[in-house]
C-alpha cells in the first residue's frame, strides 16, 4: 500500500514513526512550510519534517492543498491511502478523491467531542476525566467524517497537557495501525458523527493563558495543567507577568482574602493563593525572561510575602 502522510507537530511524529516501523510504503511526506517559531522567530523545519529527512523521505511544503499545481503532484505519486495527523489545513474535495481507500485522520479526542485545533489542552481546561483518540475518514468538513475506530484514555487528576499528549499520540499511532488493515479488507463500516454530541476545541488565544482569580480554584488548576508545559498559564506579579508552571489544589486551612492574594508561604513547598473559591499551592513558576524555577526560589529572589496580590492588569 502505497502512503502519503500528512502532519506538523511532534503529535504527527509518533504517527510516520509507527508507520515506518510497521513497514509501510510511505512515498511521501506533506507538512506546513518552514515558519519563524520561539523567542527569537528563527525560520525552522516542523517536527514532522525534521522526523521525515531523518527518514530519507520526500517532503512536500505547499502553502495551500487547494493549488492545482500541488493536487497534479499528488495524483501524479498515486497513493492508496492518505494519513492525516494534525496537518493544520482542510483537504479540499479534489485531494480527498485522490487515494483509493480514501484518506484517514488520527484526531485527539472522541467525536464528536472536541473537533477542531485544540481538543487535548481543552479537554483538560474543561476538567474532562476522560478523552481518547479517533480514526475518523475524512470528508470536506473540521473533523466531521464518519468514525472508523477509537480508543478512550482516562485523564488522571495530575495530568498536564504534555504528559497527556504523548500518550495521545501512542495511542493515535497504534490506533491507526490495528485499523489500516481493517480498512483495507473491508471489515469495518464507518459510523456517522452523532451531530447533537458535537463540540468544538477553539484555537488557543492570548486571553486562554491568562489566570483569573476570582474564578473557583478548580477551574484554575485546569487551566494551568492544560497550557503546561506550553504556552503556559499566567497572572501578574508587581507589574510583570509571571508564568505559573505547576500548582495544586491547597487542602489546608487559611484565612480568607480578596481573589489573587498570597495567603501563607508553605516551606519547601511553595505559596498559596485565594481563588474565588478555594486556594491554589504554587509549585513552579517562570518569571518573564527567565527559566523555570520552584516557588521557594521565586520567593527567595523576588522576595514574595503575605498579603501580596496578583493583579490581572499587565
Amino acid at each position: 500500500m502505497r502512503i502519503v502522510f500528512m502532519g506538523t507537530p511532534d503529535f504527527a511524529v509518533a504517527v510516520l514513526e509507527k508507520l515506518k516501523q510497521t513497514g509501510y510504503d510511505v512515498v511521501a511526506v506533506i507538512t506546513q512550510p518552514d515558519r519563524p517559531r520561539g523567542r527569537g522567530q528563527k525560520v525552522t523545519f516542523s517536527p514532522v519534517k525534521k522526523k521525515a529527512l531523518e527518514m530519507g523521505l520526500d517532503v512536500l511544503q505547499p502553502a495551500r492543498v487547494r493549488d492545482e499545481d500541488f493536487i497534479k503532484v499528488l495524483q501524479g505519486l498515486k497513493p492508496d491511502l492518505l494519513v492525516v495527523a494534525a496537518y493544520g489545513q482542510i483537504l479540499p474535495r479534489e485531494v480527498l478523491n485522490i487515494p483509493k481507500f480514501g484518506c484517514l485522520n488520527v484526531h485527539a479526542s472522541l467525536l464528536p467531542h472536541y473537533r477542531g485545533a485544540a481538543p487535548v489542552q481543552r479537554a483538560i481546561m474543561d476538567g474532562q476525566k476522560k478523552t481518547g483518540v479517533t480514526i475518523m475518514l475524512m470528508n470536506e468538513g473540521l473533523d466531521t467524517g464518519d468514525i472508523l475506530a477509537q480508543e478512550e484514555v482516562e485523564i488522571p487528576l495530575d495530568m498536564d497537557f504534555g504528559q497527556l499528549y504523548d500518550l495521545l499520540a501512542k495511542v493515535g499511532a497504534d490506533l491507526l495501525i490495528k485499523t489500516i488493515p481493517l480498512w483495507q479488507a473491508g471489515e469495518l463500516s464507518p459510523q456517522p458523527q452523532a451531530e447533537m454530541e458535537a463540540s468544538y476545541a477553539a484555537l488557543l488565544k492570548k486571553d486562554d493563558e491568562k489566570i483569573d482569580w476570582t474564578n473557583p480554584v478548580e477551574m484554575i488548576y485546569n487551566q494551568i495543567r492544560g497550557l503546561s508545559p506550553k504556552p503556559g498559564a499566567y497572572t501578574v506579579f508587581k507589574g510583570n507577568p509571571l508564568k505559573i508552571k505547576e500548582g495544586a489544589i491547597y487542602s489546608g486551612e487559611g484565612l480568607q482574602a480578596l481573589a489573587g492574594t498570597v495567603l501563607c508561604i508553605v516551606k519547601g513547598q511553595g505559596f498559596v493563593v485565594q481563588a474565588g473559591k478555594g486556594s491554589l499551592l504554587i509549585k513552579q513558576v517562570q518569571p518573564m525572561g527567565k527559566k523555570v524555577m520552584s516557588a521557594q526560589s521565586f520567593i527567595n529572589g523576588y522576595h514574595l510575602e503575605v498579603g501580596d496580590i496578583f493583579d490581572d492588569t499587565d
